[in-house]
């Protein structure tokens, strides 16, 4: 099987990509990214040279560059480019919907006009809004989102079910919670606050930090990824989750615990626009139809995690000076 991942040289695409090529090695990757702010290709470092693995730097808007990669052949297309913070698309929304929307429809376009076996797009909880109450999100709850990151993410789960509607496309969509795990880019919530706390800096928790979010570890969500691509039903939508939800603080408590620092490192800071309070998942559609279930309890997840920065600092250094951007460089200036 040929698989086009996209956005392969992010956090939750590169722990994909090293999935699959571990449980499928008879699989080809293409990995195709265009290396914004948070794809690093050090992150598949160790897959360099593998004959069944290429990367290639492009923009799924680009559709010439997606011609001539179908043509090639692909079997499946697991779609993970989107610009995927929250804060930054406050700042600039415009260019989450060049890229989350439009790119998204090149992608179906391109997938749709070589006839491919599967397209899976990953999308996200946060579509569904902030919850209230007791309960969890299901696939059937309303799509609510309140952030333009979120909006955009939502409006590209809607042109997959109308390529799968209009042109019978074998679309599946996936709708995860938060992840965590190894090549988490530094600005989200668990390694800012492991990297920050290494160097004693301020943890700056939004608010009363009393958000609720439901987290998986990474090789969870992609070994349910890995189920759906091969099993899940065209045109479904599956909710992935582990049913472990934490408040902020209670993440920033673990931390500071497993790394023996003070809690007071902690500053609370002014709250985001719009900040939803809770996201909970009901995946027993995925557990029930697939038979997928999450391995990893948090507390595992989060002491591998912390163990796994660690171990890796000069990876996150690089990241937090800007040096893992001369990577593309060294590695793909004479190819």
């Amino acid at each position: 099987m040929k698989i086009l991942v996209t956005g392969g040289a992010g956090f939750i695409g590169s722990n994909f990509v090293r999935y699959i090529l571990e449980v499928h090695p008879d699989y080809e990757v293409v990995n195709l990214d265009l290396l914004t702010y948070a794809g690093n290709l050090e992150n598949l470092a160790d897959l360099e040279g593998r004959e069944n693995y290429r990367f290639v730097r492009g923009d799924i808007a680009d559709a010439g560059l997606l011609d001539g990669l179908f043509a090639e052949g692909v079997d499946g297309v697991v779609n993970f480019a989107a610009e995927s913070h929250v804060d930054r698309s406050i700042e600039d929304p415009g260019h989450f919907l060049a890229t989350n929307i439009l790119g998204t429809q090149a992608l179906l376009e391109a997938a749709r006009r070589y006839r491919v076996n599967r397209f899976l797009q990953i999308s996200t909880d946060e579509v569904y809004g902030s919850l209230a109450g007791e309960g969890a999100f299901t696939e059937e709850s309303p799509l609510a989102p309140n952030s333009p990151y979120s909006a955009s993410k939502a409006s590209a789960d809607l042109l997959c079910r109308a390529y799968w509607k209009t042109y019978d496309l074998p679309v599946v969509v996936t709708r995860c919670s938060n992840n965590y795990g190894p090549f988490q880019f530094p600005e989200k919530l668990i390694p800012l606050f492991i990297t920050n706390a290494l160097a004693d800096e301020p943890l700056p928790v939004y608010g009363d930090g009393l958000y609720v979010r439901d987290w998986i570890y990474v090789r969870d969500h992609c070994s349910a990824l890995d189920r759906v691509l091969h099993d899940g039903r065209p045109g479904e939508i599956y909710n992935v989750g582990a049913d472990a939800e934490r408040t902020n603080l209670e993440i920033t408590q673990t931390i500071l615990e497993k790394l023996d620092k003070d809690a007071g490192l902690v500053r609370h800071v002014k709250d985001r626009p719009g900040h939803d309070r809770r996201y909970a998942i009901d995946s027993s559609k995925i557990q029930t139809e697939l038979g997928w279930r999450p391995e990893t309890p948090f507390q595992d997840g989060m002491a591998d995690t912390i163990d796994w920065y660690l171990r890796n600092e000069p990876w996150w250094q690089k990241i937090k000076s800007g040096e893992y951007r001369e990577y593309y460089e060294r590695m793909y200036r004479n190819r």
